[in-house]
């Protein structure tokens, strides 16, 4: 058997594997708006927290979906200004005044970031300690450039009454006006999916734990039970590691809205690799190993498709389109879900390049010091420590 024929059959496993055993993540089931649960007799107090770091651009809009949230119940929302020095604090506070809204909205201003902890997660913990001076039943974590439409904190409550859930997270619809963002951005949820398929994440009897940051509706007692976010206080992917450490207390829901909006465009293709690489090595626990066998995986899963398929002896070359054509079908929701040309299916392997690449330049950034840039920070010192 050539070593040709041998890339070409596991590229086809592979991909089989993928859509039959995989959760059946590429299907897309796990959405907000399906089979919405039953609304509570009774609402319970919830308070929302916004880490906050030089975000004036998009914090406007943020804040006032978050003051507007039809919600029956008691709702709070606090700003963490985390070191700002673009006026973001004074952008909060006059978009709750517009709407005369300012007895819902508490801006604080963050202290100094602390020894072993990221920004983000500082900025949370003192937001968290703030608000749960109230006692409230869930705490809403979501970050200053989401835009929430007025029923999302609803829909969130209500299906966290309905399951007793101890956490549930809407990954966020993502911006893809330009084509960069056409390009890669349906492919990262595609990825987040495959990596954490969601059914898996929202069955109680798997291992399988993810959150999305962007949106989390935690219960507070569960929080404090698995340990605060002081248990996540060096963790680059922090939704994550949140996701995993509520899972232990109870179940979590993880799902697709279109209720919830990022605001952060993406003009080219490195901006949207300096968003990937700022996790990517995290994801890989820091380990050159683990690295190596990302590359190579990446290579026999998406690269080897279209080159066997180009230019394969035979048979071998049946096996690689026939790859191809099981990737490309695999990506089809994801680019209907964000309303893509169907096309950029026989893109997944130049696309899983570029991500190959973020990846590879995630590793470079930490080795080079300065892992997990965030605002400014390199975050991932102090998880890789």
């Amino acid at each position: 058997m050539t070593i040709a024929l041998v890339v070409g059959v596991i590229a086809v496993a592979a991909w089989s594997y993928l859509l039959l055993f995989r959760g059946f993540f590429w299907l897309m089931r796990e959405r907000d708006d399906r089979d919405p649960p039953p609304e509570p007799a009774s609402w319970p107090a919830v308070a929302a927290v916004v880490p906050a770091r030089n975000e004036a651009d998009v914090i406007a809009r943020s804040v006032a979906g978050l003051v507007a949230q039809d919600y029956p119940g008691d709702f709070h929302v606090t700003v963490v200004d985390d070191a700002s020095d673009d006026g973001t604090a004074k952008v909060a506070a006059a978009a709750a005044s517009e709407l005369g809204a300012v007895e819902r909205l508490t801006v604080m201003t963050g202290r100094t970031l602390a020894n072993g902890w990221t920004g983000k997660l500082w900025a949370v913990a003192q937001g968290v300690e703030a608000a749960s001076d109230a006692a409230p039943t869930y705490l809403w974590i979501t970050d200053a450039d989401i835009e929430h439409a007025p029923q999302t904190l609803r829909r969130l409550v209500a299906r966290a009454e309905a399951g007793r859930l101890t956490l549930v997270s809407l990954m966020a619809r993502l911006q893809t006006g330009t084509w960069p963002e056409k390009l890669l951005i349906p492919a990262f949820v595609f990825f987040f999916d495959m990596l954490f398929p969601f059914g898996l994440v929202n069955d109680p009897r798997s291992r399988v734990a993810a959150a999305a940051g962007g949106c989390m509706l935690v219960r507070r007692e569960a929080l404090e039970a698995a340990g605060g976010i002081a248990s996540i206080r060096a963790e680059i992917i922090d939704d994550c590691a949140l996701g995993a450490r509520l899972k232990a207390q109870g179940p979590v829901w993880l799902g697709l809205t279109r209720t919830s909006v990022s605001l952060r465009p993406y003009g080219s293709l490195a901006e949207i690799g300096r968003m990937v690489s700022r996790s990517a090595y995290a994801q890989l626990r820091y380990s050159p190993w683990l690295l190596g066998g990302t590359l190579a995986g990446m290579a026999l899963v998406y690269l080897a498709a279209p080159v066997l398929a180009s230019v394969g002896p035979g048979d071998v070359r049946w096996l690689g389109l026939t790859a191809w054509v099981l990737m490309a079908a695999a990506f089809q929701p994801m680019l209907a879900y964000y309303r893509v040309s169907p096309l950029y299916g026989l893109l997944l392997p130049a696309i899983g390049a570029l991500y190959t690449l973020f990846t590879v330049q995630s590793a470079i950034d930490v080795w080079r010091g300065r892992g997990g840039m965030w605002k400014g920070r390199a975050q991932a010192l102090a998880a890789s420590s």
